[in-house]
């Protein structure tokens, strides 16, 4: 880092004390910068960590990769680690990195208005805060989808979204509906297969499925992990994994390739694990393996094989006041519904009303759907920089590492600014619209748009995601280009 960053005393204001935003807040301490706030709507960190707190939750990431590279981790307990221990570690993060005095918590921004060179940033409370720079850091799954299903207001049960999970109801020999066949739904059918009376796991469409061992590590190998940084590192950074994760990013973005060719003969074979013909041609879904995000469970196929979990697939169903009637004309009762329906995931900042140079407002800028140059800036907002924004890497990998290498690029563009003696810099509109015609070009090549429904997608169809591999992202944010910018 040079001294023209490392002198940087401008204001910072960072929106989301999650993952991205501690990312943040730690960085800017790093370069010996502490004028800067973190405003987080919650009373803690953690972000969608903190608010998904459903039986079963698990990272689908290994748990040594899903750890800040410069705050390795020898406790955790399983390759795959759970959402509690997970909270756990950022919260021990922040204590680290003494961040608490910098998060103003229970402050949720209503407002961001780019004005006289400056954002004036306004919470729901009333308070104000002018900024030089506005990290966006608010991430993607933490504005709850919740579904219009006929009937659902009649139940006489208790229903809730999973990600506002009711901890105050009891599970244990109860009848449970989950809606939803995500990562979430798959994990809370396995974990309440143990516990509840009966679970019955309603799909729209069934989801491919990778087995993955979730093994606990063993307090020898914690122990070396402790003792030998180097080893920490090392699976930290573990090359095989690296190697795999580059590969089924190179197979989601050629749909005809060997590698995803491979997925599609190990997912096939995973269903040979269901006895029963009609239950496993019925959990068999009807798309190309990762044109959805694939499912990685342990265990999912057994689970559905014991005799109190029951598949119903399709969405011809209703909620009736005692649980949930079936296309059949059948009225299965529940005591529970768990509405496992994932996220309004096209909002990212939003609902903050962000205005940029001459008025323009991000609302107008996306009316057609959030885009983002390099899944960073967007133009007419300088100054304005997101973590994990619009079209950026999605997938089975480490969001953490994605942002740690978006920060970076963000670094360099702010070092380059300081240099210069400047003020703001914004992403030019040219570079913006060249960027997104290739993306959108090369995303209706993808897994993701070989015809079926998922998140992945806009409104218009197209998937809204990084459509190249991972390591040509890492590539375009080691260095950028400075031609593509404007500096005043």
């Amino acid at each position: 880092m040079s001294e023209h960053c490392r002198s940087d005393n401008k204001r910072y204001v960072i929106i989301g004390a999650g993952m991205s935003g501690m990312l943040a807040g730690i960085k800017l301490l790093s370069q010996g910068n502490s004028n800067f706030s973190i405003y987080e709507k919650a009373e803690k960190i953690g972000g969608t960590w903190r608010e998904n707190t459903y039986p079963g939750l698990t990272c689908d990431v290994p748990a040594h990769s899903y750890t800040y590279s410069f705050a390795p981790n020898p406790e955790w307990s399983r390759v795959l680690a759970g959402g509690d221990e997970i909270q756990a570690y950022f919260e021990s993060v922040e204590k680290m990195y003494k961040l608490t005095p910098y998060i103003r918590f229970n402050e949720e921004i209503e407002s961001c208005v780019y004005q006289d060179g400056k954002y004036v940033i306004t919470s729901k409370n009333g308070t104000t805060d002018v900024a030089d720079f506005v990290i966006a850091a608010t991430g993607v799954l933490h504005h709850p989808n919740i579904p219009r299903i006929a009937g659902m207001d009649t139940f006489q049960g208790d229903i809730f979204h999973s990600a506002r999970w009711d901890h105050s109801v009891a599970l244990d020999n109860k009848r449970v509906a989950v809606i939803g066949t995500g990562s979430t739904g798959v994990q809370i059918v396995s974990a309440l297969s143990k516990r509840s009376a009966r679970v019955a796991h309603f799909q729209r469409s069934p989801q491919w499925i990778r087995i993955v061992e979730n093994r606990a590590f063993t307090e020898e190998e914690k122990a070396a992990f402790r003792n030998n940084p180097k080893l920490l590192k090392d699976i930290q950074n573990d090359k095989e994994l690296q190697e795999n994760i580059e590969k089924f990013s190179q197979a989601i973005t050629d749909p005809d390739s060997p590698a995803m060719l491979e997925i599609d003969q190990e997912v096939h074979e995973n269903l040979s694990l269901i006895k029963d013909v009609s239950l496993r041609e019925k959990v068999t879904p009807n798309y190309r393996p990762a044109c959805k995000r694939i499912i990685y469970s342990p265990d999912f196929y057994d689970v559905i094989q014991r005799e109190n979990v029951d598949v119903f697939v399709g969405g011809g169903f209703e909620v009736v006041p005692n649980g949930i009637k079936t296309e059949d004309g059948r009225v299965h009762e529940f005591d529970v519904i768990v509405l496992a329906t994932g996220f309004q995931t096209d909002k990212f900042v939003r609902p903050i009303n962000v205005v940029g140079e001459n008025g323009i407002s991000l609302d107008e800028v996306w009316n057609e759907g959030p885009t983002a140059y390099l899944a960073v800036a967007v133009p007419g907002f300088p100054n304005f920089f997101m973590l994990n924004g619009p079209s950026g890497p999605v997938g089975n990998f480490s969001l953490i590492e994605i942002a740690e290498h978006q920060w970076s690029y963000i670094e360099k563009l702010i070092e380059r600014l300081n240099s210069a003696g400047k003020s703001n810099i914004s992403v030019k509109t040219s570079a913006y619209q060249e960027f997104e015609a290739k993306r959108v070009k090369a995303a209706k090549n993808t897994i993701f748009a070989t015809g079926c429904q998922s998140w992945y997608l806009d409104k218009n169809g197209v998937p809204a995601t990084w459509p190249w591999t991972r390591s040509r992202f890492f590539e375009e944010m080691s260095a950028p280009n400075f031609e593509n910018f404007t500096i005043a």
